[in-house]
């Protein structure tokens, strides 16, 4: 799926990450919402009574909390590379840290190393404090290069 280079420019320049989560159906389906913070990405996945997993804690599901991250990973991928393609998932693996109750959750997601084709990411989830996490994850992704300019060409 082709994200649009214009989607891609107004999330950079004007922050309208928006327009990136767009470009993620399940980012829609499951209400993850962005902002921009100086140049850190935060995410948010409000709270829903249609992601809970255990309705007698009441705990959000942990493969809705997974895949947030993921797709948190995918659009710092997106904006840190300036690919216009979805990223492809070659691993991911979470470490779940508590329950992620029925309440707001953020997460914040680093690109550690980019290769040529590869990506690694670091994501982080949490709700009350950032120092405290629900879960935290490890993700690679597979990118297609961004074609290189050559002057005179």
């Amino acid at each position: 799926m082709e994200t649009s280079l214009s989607a891609l420019v107004e999330a950079q320049e004007y922050g309208a990450i928006d327009s990136l989560v767009d470009a993620i159906p399940y980012a829609q389906l499951i209400g993850v919402e962005g902002m921009q913070l100086g140049n850190d990405l935060i995410f948010k996945l409000p709270k829903n009574p249609d992601n809970i997993g255990n309705p007698s804690l009441p705990a959000i599901h942990g493969g809705v909390i997974g895949g947030f991250m993921e797709v948190v990973a995918m659009l710092e991928v997106l904006y840190e590379t300036k690919v216009t393609t979805l990223p492809k998932v070659v691993d991911f693996s979470i470490d779940y840290i508590r329950a992620g109750r029925d309440q707001d959750t953020f997460a914040r997601a680093e690109v550690v190393r980019r290769g040529r084709n590869v990506v690694n990411v670091s994501i982080s989830a949490w709700q009350t404090s950032e120092d405290t996490p629900i879960a935290n994850a490890r993700a690679h992704f597979l990118i297609k290069p961004v074609p290189e300019v050559v002057p005179g060409n």
